[in-house]
């Protein structure tokens, strides 16, 4: 996936310029994005501050940290299982 040139404070920025009364349109042009962009930003990170989206970033990092983990212990217990299983 391509990797924006915006950081979300900016995005949140622009956000929040557009909740402030700037016209959507006009707002683009200055951002340089399309207004399909501006859409999908606003349903991604919409309502959102700078704080929240750095908690919602760490929580994304540990819930795939623990996915991870998941997964190997479960292959383990598959082999212990099957280990267990020709022994008997």
């Amino acid at each position: 996936m391509r990797k924006s040139k915006f950081t979300e404070t900016q995005i949140v920025s622009i956000l929040k310029q557009a909740d402030a009364g700037v016209p959507v349109k006009d707002l683009c042009r200055q951002a340089g994005i399309s207004v399909a962009t501006y859409y999908q930003w606003k349903s991604k990170f919409g309502g959102m501050e700078a704080s929240e989206l750095k908690r919602v970033r760490e929580l994304e990092e540990e819930n795939s940290r623990l996915k991870r983990l998941y997964a190997d212990l479960a292959l383990e217990n598959s082999a212990m299982k099957d280990l267990i299983a020709k022994k008997l």
